[in-house]
């Protein structure tokens, strides 16, 4: 990415933007926090979102911006909004690179302590960033994990029994120090929300070597792992801090075969870098059990968008699930049993079995 800059600081350039900045002078101490939003067509929304942070951010709260070649009036929002608080500092893609190279330009031009994503439609629950700071201040964990709820157009009864107001984002010792990274796995794969906004570390942790992957989805899947084995202690702290917005139309919600594939290899290398750690017979089946239920929906949404070709593109997935899973089938299939899941060991056994399907149908 090329880089280039008109900002009125000494701030880092952030590669592939220019920037229209109005923090500060540098002389200011460092932030403690940077709350990173990157932007892209959420005029109707980015006026809450920013609001929801400044409305409750201290003097060492750095908001950074940055509009990944918007088409609406986001942009426009973006220099009204910053104009009108100093502490907001907007980036400007000069070309879209997606929400994964808007996040990097964002983490590279932080210069907080703990870096924290939000995405531009949702927004902070009052008291969330002083949840954050006490616990940030008396235990300096490397990484923070905490609660969101789901904010949707119109609130049915069957959200609430979802318990749509609050979900868990991990399944295990609340408010407590931890290194362990059996709990620490266990406790995400057994909750299943991988999204980075609830996962609040220190830039020193993400460093220079994890970065989201541009132009993939499931990218909060391709790195909160990682994430989680860098960091040296983690807290969970069971408080909704994040409001998430689920809107019509996601980009999640259209299944095609480009995301297919994408589920299918979003844990691609996991193993390998945990080969560095030991991990707990619990763990490594929740981690097993998460990748046998990306397999699954990768199959599901092959089948879907293509009938006639989803025993081959099965046949590719049932192989990265192989490779990337810390049990081999078999062990996976026997713990489901051992634990009384029978549904969830035939419906593996059945898109498994879609592989062989293909062999059978090609020779007709």
């Amino acid at each position: 990415m090329s880089a280039s800059s008109t900002s009125s600081t000494s701030a880092a350039r952030a590669p592939g933007a220019t920037s229209a900045d109005s923090a500060q002078a540098s002389t200011a101490p460092p932030p403690w926090l940077s709350v990173l939003i990157p932007v892209y067509n959420v005029e109707d929304y980015l006026r809450e979102c920013l609001t929801s942070v400044l409305s409750q951010a201290d003097e060492g709260v750095e908001v950074l911006m940055v509009d990944d070649c918007s088409t609406d009036g986001s942009a426009a929002l973006m220099r009204e909004l910053a104009s009108q608080h100093p502490r907001v500092r907007c980036l400007f893609h000069e070309t879209n690179q997606g929400l994964s190279g808007a996040r990097n330009t964002l983490l590279h031009a932080a210069s907080g302590d703990y870096v924290w994503f939000l995405d531009s439609d949702d927004y902070l629950m009052p008291g969330a960033i002083a949840g954050l700071r006490a616990v940030a201040m008396q235990h300096s964990p490397a990484m923070v994990m905490c609660d969101f709820r789901m904010v949707r157009t119109t609130t049915k009864r069957k959200h609430r029994w979802r318990g749509e107001f609050h979900k868990r984002t991990f399944f295990g010792p609340e408010r407590r120090l931890l290194s362990d990274p059996s709990v620490l796995f266990l406790g995400l794969f057994e909750a299943g929300q991988m999204h980075s906004w609830s996962k609040i570390a220190k830039r020193c942790v993400w460093g220079e070597q994890l970065r989201f992957p541009v132009g993939r989805y499931f990218e909060d899947m391709a790195t909160t792992p990682f994430l989680g084995l860098l960091a040296p202690t983690y807290w969970y702290e069971p408080a909704v801090w994040v409001a998430y917005r689920q809107r019509e139309g996601s980009i999640l919600h259209t299944p095609n075969l480009k995301k297919a594939e994408h589920l299918a290899n979003a844990m691609n290398g996991l193993r390998e870098a945990a080969a560095k750690v030991t991990l707990n017979e619990a763990a490594r089946f929740a981690w097993a059990h998460f990748l046998a239920r990306n397999f699954i929906g990768a199959a599901r949404m092959a089948h879907r968008a293509d009938p006639a070709g989803a025993p081959a593109l099965i046949a590719h997935y049932r192989t990265e699930f192989e490779r990337s899973s810390p049990l081999s089938v078999p062990a996976l299939q026997w713990c489901y049993l051992r634990r009384g899941w029978w549904a969830r060991a035939m419906r593996l056994h059945h898109w498994l079995a879609r592989v062989h399907g293909a062999k059978k149908s090609g020779k007709r």
